[in-house]
């Protein structure tokens, strides 16, 4: 099959992303007294899959590509998590994500563990076809070590639901021929035709704004009116955005890889979303002024919503943001000593765990769905995302009071405690 099954290095890098994730679970195991043995579980995966496979590409020039596929923790259900295509895609980076996919999965009370994976490469640079060939190469690769009951791969940054579409079709032509259709759950977020959840596109973000609204709640806030930045206009901060206009929202700033984007009376954000969809970029939209990427952090907005990679909110960057709330779309994209920073300042801060659960609560719907073979309809699925997206965020609010703690110690707390619930009940193999 071509696996590598990886052995963790115990050297702990000073820029580790999975040693800040295990930081942050630490302080919340301490504020609930998490016995060590649960510790000593949840600090390392489970399994840790490389493999390294070639793509032939147009030209006919044979490429070497390196994928991942990190399952961390399975207590609770099938590993799930997203695949993630993008140069910095490292196994220290993995590692971190899939940790994050354990705990936001048992924070909103989903009967699934944690996984992440990828593949080290721009997606920008090749053909669709040749993506293709890359995406049913590394299935092929990965066999058996995922499944609609084992672990179930969905979209991540640099991926969409064509991939997953790719994925579940080589998924389903290498399996044997007994329950095929069951075999549509291998993966989430695939396109409605093929076996999909409507909905799902729009998920993240319409998860990310029930979270914002819940602080709105919290705190006497009027979700209109409420001037926000968005950094990161991918499938997550594009959908937040639309979604966040139509609630009244004024979205001062947006940024993307190509540009960044202010109008302090507000982005024509229909305009803005559908220029994005058809250009694949925001730059060259006309309806607001484009200005320095730095200067983005410099805008006084009621909340901040970064929905691009991870460690975007650095210390220095803190030190010059003027903001009440930090919404986290995207995963751990707030740094230690900035988060620090921040909560010095006042603010507050919604931690991807939970401000970006929906995707995985809608990928869920879609496998249930699959299992079934049935479909639901989109107000069935909002209603039902709103319900458990609101249900969590309840939970970190009672945690954060009973505790006297920070939104992201609670959110981790009340996480580890479904865990260690679990674990109590089942015992250690053997």
């Amino acid at each position: 099959m071509g696996h590598t099954w990886a052995v963790s290095d115990t050297t702990k890098r000073e820029d580790s992303l999975h040693e800040a994730a295990n930081a942050q679970i630490r302080r919340a195991a301490d504020l609930i007294d998490l016995k060590p043995e649960y510790r000593l579980i949840l600090s390392e995966p489970e399994n840790e899959v490389v493999v390294n496979f070639p793509v032939r590409l147009d030209s006919g020039e044979l490429r070497m590509f390196r994928g991942y596929r990190i399952q961390h923790n399975n207590v609770l259900g099938p590993y799930k998590g997203g695949l993630r295509f993008h140069p910095d895609v490292d196994l220290d980076e993995v590692k971190a994500l899939a940790a994050w996919m354990t705990f936001k999965c048992s924070l909103v009370g989903l009967p699934y563990g944690g996984a992440k994976g990828g593949v080290t490469v721009n997606p920008r640079e090749y053909s669709d076809r040749e993506l293709e060939r890359l995406v049913r190469r590394f299935t092929h690769q990965l066999g058996d070590t995922i499944g609609p009951e084992i672990d179930i791969p969905a979209p991540d940054v640099g991926t969409n639901a064509q991939m997953m579409d790719w994925i579940m079709d080589t998924y389903a032509n290498v399996s044997g021929p007994g329950g095929r259709q069951q075999l549509r759950g291998v993966v989430t977020g695939k396109s409605v035709a093929v076996g999909g959840s409507v909905g799902r596109e729009a998920a993240t973000g319409q998860g990310v704004l029930y979270a914002l609204r819940h602080w709105c709640g919290e705190t006497g806030q009027r979700l209109a009116g409420l001037k926000v930045s968005i950094q990161g206009f991918g499938n997550v901060g594009s959908h937040f955005a639309r979604l966040a206009a139509l609630e009244g929202c004024v979205i001062v700033a947006a940024a993307d890889h190509t540009a960044t984007l202010a109008n302090h009376d507000g982005i024509d954000v229909p305009a803005l979303f559908d220029y994005a969809r058809t250009n694949r970029r925001i730059r060259g939209f006309e309806k607001a002024d484009e200005i320095e990427t730095e200067e983005l952090f410099d805008i006084p907005v009621d909340a901040f919503v970064p929905a691009a990679l991870e460690n975007q909110i650095t210390a220095e960057r803190a030190h010059r943001m003027s903001c009440r709330v930090i919404v986290e779309a995207a995963n751990g994209p707030t740094t230690a000593t900035a988060e620090q920073t921040l909560m010095g300042k006042g603010v507050e801060i919604i931690p991807d765990v939970l401000a970006n659960a929906g995707g995985v609560v809608v990928s869920y719907f879609e496998w249930l769905q699959n299992q079934s073979g049935r479909s639901w309809r989109v107000d069935d699925v909002d209603s039902r995302l709103r319900e458990i997206i609101w249900d969590a965020n309840d939970k970190v609010v009672r945690m954060k009071a009973q505790l006297g703690c920070s939104h992201r110690e609670a959110a981790y707390a009340v996480s580890l405690t479904r865990l260690a619930d679990v674990y109590d009940r089942r015992g250690i193999f053997p």
